[in-house]
This record gives structure tokens, sequence and C-alpha cells, in this order.
């Protein structure tokens, strides 16, 4: 019960690794407050837990983040921790710099970086309130090696990155870690956008590059997770865990 008895939000947590995180941080004791857009899968998921709240939250606005937080504040009187987890890739959309089309590049933009943003905005006082707590920001490998046609994506993860470290040393002094996982090649459903749905994605040679010849699963960044918001990992803030299966470190031969 690493979790024993915390409030943690996890946005995104609809589907893929932020559902998987919703069930794995209450089996480990936490109360969840399910943060997602589509109303649907977040009541889905909530309603599978053990006192869980969902709250329908676009976390690309700011003023739909803060009731958010508002109505954690309400309920349960405190916040333990924050996973950033809600992203989006749009690979038929998203392009090289000169191609990219602006608005398109704004909203990437907006729900991959803003909302991270957004959500310390609002966590933090709470966290500090409380006496600390931990925030896992969602980056990705795009953020540490040249992906080509996603520069608002890279951009996005990028930003990530070199926000958590800041907010590390920023917050550190009130018990505030914050940490960071980078993924890479996790079969989820935007595995589609970002690998699945390109004709040239030779998905045999991807995993032949991979040195550990699989995808990653969901729960494998899940668990992840897990880990950087107990305290089991106490010491360690402003780190990027990269959680890839080997790949961004491969040699191109």
């Amino acid at each position: 019960m690493r979790l024993k008895d915390k409030v943690c939000a996890i946005t995104g947590a609809g589907n893929g690794i932020g559902a998987s995180a919703a069930t794995i941080f209450a089996a480990e004791g936490a109360r969840v407050v399910v943060l997602e857009i589509d109303d649907e899968s977040g009541r889905r998921v909530a309603d599978a837990l053990d006192d869980a709240l969902f709250i329908p939250t676009d976390v690309s606005d700011p003023e739909s983040v803060q009731a958010a937080f508002e109505q954690i504040r309400a309920t349960y009187g405190r916040l333990d921790g924050l996973y950033n987890n809600a992203s989006v890739f749009w690979g038929e959309r998203d392009n090289r710099v000169t191609e990219l089309d602006l608005d398109v590049y704004h909203r990437v933009i907006a729900i991959n970086q803003h909302s991270v943003v957004y959500c310390c905005k609002y966590a933090i006082p709470m966290l500090i309130e409380g006496g600390g707590g931990g925030i896992v920001n969602t980056a990705s490998s795009a953020a540490i090696s040249g992906i080509p046609n996603c520069n608002a994506y890279t951009a996005a993860k990028g930003a990530t990155v070199t926000l958590t470290r800041a907010m590390a040393v920023e917050y550190a002094p009130q018990n505030v870690r914050v940490n960071c996982i980078a993924p890479a090649g996790v079969y989820t459903p935007m595995i589609r956008e970002s690998n699945l749905n390109d004709p040239g994605f030779d998905e045999q040679a991807f995993l032949g590059r991979t040195p550990l010849r699989r995808w990653g699963r969901p729960e494998d960044i899940a668990n992840t997770a897990l880990f950087l918001m107990s305290d089991e990992s106490s010491y360690i803030t402003g780190a990027v865990i990269v959680a890839d299966g080997a790949i961004t470190i491969m040699p191109a031969f």
C-alpha cells in the first residue's frame, strides 16, 4: 500500500497509460481523482475503482483545470500527488515547422504543455499545504532525441522536461518533488497516431531496433509513475526517466 490514503489526481486517466495508472494507484491505496475530457471513459475508469472521483476536465482550458482542483479541495480537503499524463500526438497533422499548420501547433502545445502549467499552478499550493507531495510529468523520447515531422509534439515535450527541472529546484524546499517520464514505443491507443497509421512504419524493424525487442506496456509506465509518486523515491526530484526499451540509445548500425 505504497500510496495508502493519498489523494492523487491523474490527467487523461480514461485510457492507455492514465487508466493503467489509475488502477495501479488505487490498488496501492490511493484515492484516485480521474481528470478526463471524455465523459464515458472517465466514468468507466472511476466506477471500476474504490473511492475514486471523476471530474470532467479539459486540461487545455485553465478555467476547467481551476474548477477541477477546487472540486478536489472541496471533496478531500487535500492533494498528495499529481500525474500530468494527458497528451496527444497528431501524426497526420503535426509536421516540420515549415509545413506545420499553426492552429495544430497551438492546440498540441495547449494540451501537452500548457496543461502541465495549469495543473501545477493549482495543485502545488495544495501539495504545500499538506506538507509536500509528488508531481510526475509526461515527456517523450521526442524530448531527448531528434524525431522528424512532429515539431509541435517535440516542442511541447521538450518544454515539459525543462519545466520539470525548474519546478523541481523551485519547490524542493517545500517538499514538493517534481519528476518526469519520457516514454517511447508504448502500445496504447496513441501508438496508432505516432506509428501504426504511418504507411512507412515497419513494426518489425522498429522492434528489431529496440534492445528489449518488444513494445512497452501501459503498466510499465504506470509502475514507473507509482515509484516516483511513492515515498520510495523520496530523494529523487528533477529526474527524467527514459522508459523506452533503450531504443533512443541504440546505435543506428
